[in-house]
């Protein structure tokens, strides 16, 4: 199994929290898809297996127009080999979806939407800076399932000032209501270099509290599997058969191309990411050239990285994977280190080995790096 990833990054306005690569001028989408194009062309033999898992993220994929997708879709096909039933993923915001948008969608074969909702409430929606209203996220479901997309993936954020835990409990509500059958749920991070960052340190607005994000964490993993539902990822949460193919292929170690500025590819042994600049990006593109960097990854960057994804998954780290793929040495390391967390019961033994217990899954990444190897 492999995916394709497609980074489309336009935005028509920043939101505060966000550190993704992406762009206001969406008046060069244009040129950038005609880049893309040759890209996919030129890339056609970075994958050796069928794509199992199209993607559209971002930025904002719903700017795309129906001529854009077609064009994208056109070399897609021509270049790589989809299985007829592959799963074709796109992000879209609220403001960007209307009834004739989502049934466009639908007939270009995209059938799973993942819509970035972050929240109903208004004054965090206002406080992220977000572009849509509480009004256009209810319809843009209401726009999906009219048009058939019933396989819908909503985001929530948790954590932010005004959220309070009555209003966090009735987001999930509303989400349960509409038959949503996939939700993201993230902790709103203050990355640097982001307005959110510059804004806090001003004090011009209030910082996240951190107890606040742990309690609301807690909240959505009681509020969520009461009601069916699976939490397969840390923050990721699906009624049984509604997982995420292509997010899976990620936390499983498959191969997986990045298409588009910014973009990450890896192929087992190596990893690979695009220049996070559309115009140099075009320009590239115009010459024929791939902007791009590589990495050959070392043992201990693949068994790091094993242990960060695994240790964020339901089914946890399996003990007869790591000595097959890195080593009896690694395998002796993993339980030493496992020992200790066992004892403070932070995680506990599964059939093939051990996954975070239910109260320290808010800390998974700090765990996991505990178990790094760093040369």
């Amino acid at each position: 199994m492999s995916g394709i990833y497609i980074h489309i990054p336009f935005c028509r306005k920043a939101c505060h929290y966000c550190n993704f690569h992406f762009s206001t001028q969406i008046e060069q989408i244009d040129a950038f898809v005609n880049a893309l194009v040759k890209e996919i062309a030129l890339q056609k033999d970075y994958l050796n297996d069928k794509v199992e898992t199209l993607y559209f993220g971002g930025g904002t994929p719903s700017l795309l127009s129906a001529e854009h997708i077609d064009k994208i879709l056109k070399a897609i096909h021509e270049n790589f080999t989809i299985d007829p039933r592959f799963e074709f993923s796109l992000e879209a915001n609220p403001d960007d979806i209307d009834l004739a948008k989502t049934k466009m969608w639908a007939s270009k074969g995209i059938n799973r939407l993942s819509i970035g909702i972050q929240s109903f409430q208004e004054e965090a929606l206002s406080w992220m800076n977000r572009a849509h209203s509480t009004q256009q996220s209810h319809n843009a479901i209401r726009f999906a399932q009219e048009a058939n997309i019933y396989n819908l993936s909503t985001d929530l954020i948790y954590g932010t000032p005004h959220l309070t835990d009555e209003a966090l409990l009735k987001d999930i509500e509303i989400l349960h209501q509409y038959q949503i059958p996939h939700i993201s749920c993230y902790a709103l991070t203050v990355e640097e270099k982001t307005t959110l960052h510059h804004l806090i340190q001003q004090n011009k607005i209030e910082n996240i509290d951190t107890e606040k994000q742990a309690r609301h964490f807690e909240i959505v993993v009681d509020a969520l599997t009461k009601i069916g539902f699976e939490h397969y990822e840390i923050s990721n949460f699906a009624l049984p058969g509604h997982q995420s193919k292509h997010n899976s292929g990620y936390w499983k170690g498959l191969p997986y191309l990045g298409l588009g500025p910014s973009a990450h590819s890896f192929n087992q042994h190596s990893r690979q990411w695009n220049i996070a600049n559309n115009a140099l990006y075009i320009k590239s593109l115009e010459d024929n050239k791939v902007p791009f960097e590589k990495e050959q990854l070392e043992t201990a960057t693949q068994y790091n990285e094993y242990m960060m994804i695994s240790l964020r998954l339901q089914e946890g780290f399996s003990l007869a994977d790591i000595e097959k793929r890195f080593g009896v040495a690694y395998l002796e390391h993993t339980k030493t280190i496992s020992n200790a967390f066992l004892q403070n019961g932070k995680i506990e033994a599964t059939l093939q080995g051990f996954t975070i217990t239910k109260n320290a899954r808010f800390l998974a990444d700090g765990i996991a790096s505990e178990f790094f190897i760093v040369d």
